[in-house]
């Protein structure tokens, strides 16, 4: 149903002239996923610039039937974030909305607002002396409550937990324009259900986020970093089991990466240089951290040494065949480097189909071998190119195209690649959406493989918070 003037004229009282976007070009960014995977259209874009002119929208909306698509950086995979093509919906952005409210540093907590940039949080963090931990690739354009709404990962999950676990509470505006008020700051409090968790990763189709109590900690006092030669896939999971005895349980990032993507990351980003001279067929990329650091008689800390002596163990045991110990934070960034530009490398060398997947840790190897084998033989010169969080299960399984293929060509192939993953990851005990969220481009797979009472408990709360549907509709469910 398309949006009459009349409410299109509310919507630009509640949120003003600045607020409030209808030319079709500047709509682009808004209604055009970050793969280019989806165009959408919207009848508006709005800008809300404090949660009293969300709810205000919110309530128009819900008077007048409109669906409403809340947004955030827009820097999603799925398809979450943007419109459908009807141009009968409102593209409601949260960018304006990028205070940090209050920093407790006794308290370990960060209030901040929805559209706040996930690495201007975490330098917020640093600047009070505490550490926000999480981390990942698009963190300097992605926005906390997008960040929350589709319960986003990163790097350091192994440590710290999902954006889930580091929520303590949470101010929501219903899809009637109420306001939840659940910003609590408490580590306890079992009054009943933790309503929280209800819009935790439920991508917008519950109500909007317009701002979160987060956890902080305190900031590491060392930090070290290892870039890693591993011959044999099989000692990847045991190289992390030995790694958390050794640092205490210190490990905050064990990210494997596999040959073609460190050759992907020379070819296409240049200047980079390779971490070291050896060929090898996996790598990971280790960060250990720890609360000391050594003093002005003791320059170097416990912590590298345990570090050195764990990497000594590992040559000797044949785990490892070269590695490379970060020896300032500027060598550790360019390390680093080679994780964070290894996505759109692979982009770059043409058709990626993405299978972004989680199986236990222990049967992470299996996992790669089998899923491996499965796609070579299904199609001559597939070129596997599986990445990512191993010390939570979660794998990168993506795709690319063969040489000899044309991008169209091989997006021909897309379901039937989804179907041989996604049956190797559920026969698993796995999931085949571990950070990245159903959006659009999953909902056949979650009607595929979702156990069907879940998804009666799914459509029960939805009709109960949201019973005439306005709220990100086609998304999820």
């Amino acid at each position: 149903m398309a949006i009459s003037e009349q409410t299109l004229a509310r919507l630009r009282g509640a949120v003003g002239d600045r607020g409030m976007i209808t030319d079709p070009g500047d709509m682009v960014p808004y209604v055009t996923d970050h793969r280019d995977l989806f165009q959408g259209a919207a009848a508006a874009v709005l800008r809300p610039a404090s949660t009293a002119e969300t709810a205000a929208v919110v309530t128009i909306c819900a008077e007048t039937g409109t669906a409403i698509v809340p947004q955030g950086g827009n820097t999603g995979l799925v398809g979450g974030s943007v419109p459908d093509a009807s141009g009968d919906s409102v593209v409601l952005s949260l960018g304006r909305m990028n205070k940090v409210r209050e920093i407790d540093p006794l308290n370990n907590t960060m209030t901040v607002e929805a559209g706040c940039i996930l690495a201007n949080l975490q330098t917020a963090a640093d600047d009070a002396d505490r550490l926000f931990p999480l981390s990942l690739g698009a963190e300097g354009s992605c926005m906390i409550g997008g960040n929350i709404s589709t319960n986003a990962g990163g790097v350091q999950v192994l440590k710290f937990g999902n954006a889930r676990d580091l929520v303590l509470g949470l101010e929501v505006v219903l899809p009637d324009g109420r306001v939840w008020p659940g910003l609590s700051a408490l580590r306890k409090d079992n009054t009943g259900y933790d309503l929280k968790h209800l819009f935790i990763g439920a991508e917008g189709t519950l109500g909007v986020i317009t701002a979160a109590v987060l956890k902080l900690f305190p900031r590491p006092a060392q930090v070290e970093t290892a870039f890693m030669a591993v011959p044999e896939l099989d000692h990847v999971v045991g190289l992390l089991a030995d790694a958390r005895a050794a640092s205490g349980d210190g490990v905050t990032a064990f990210e494997l990466l596999p040959r073609i993507g460190v050759e992907s990351v020379l070819k296409h980003f240049e200047g980079t240089r390779a971490p070291m001279d050896l060929a090898s067929p996996w790598y990971v990329l280790m960060e250990w951290s720890a609360g000391e650091s050594g003093g002005k008689d003791e320059p170097e800390s416990s912590l590298r040494r345990a570090l050195e002596a764990f990497l000594e163990a590992r040559f000797e045991a044949g785990v490892v065949s070269d590695a490379v110990l970060a020896s300032s934070e500027a060598q550790a960034k360019e390390l680093w480097h080679f994780r964070e530009v290894l996505p759109e490398s692979q982009t770059r060398e043409g058709g990626s189909i993405k299978h972004d997947v989680s199986v236990p840790v222990s049967k992470v190897a299996d996992f790669i071998a089998e899923g491996t084998r499965l796609l070579e033989a299904n199609m001559e010169g597939i070129r596997v190119f599986p990445f990512g969080h191993v010390g939570d299960g979660n794998i990168h399984f993506n795709v690319s195209q063969p040489v000899a293929m044309t991008k169209d060509q091989f997006y021909d192939h897309w379901q039937a690649m989804n179907r041989i993953i996604h049956d190797l990851v559920m026969t698993m005990g796995g999931s085949f959406s571990a950070e990245h969220g159903i959006g659009q481009l999953k909902l056949a797979e979650l009607a595929h493989y979702g156990d069907p009472l879940d998804l009666e408990l799914m459509r029960r709360i939805k009709a109960a918070l949201d019973p005439d549907g306005i709220m990100n509709p086609g998304k999820v469910l």
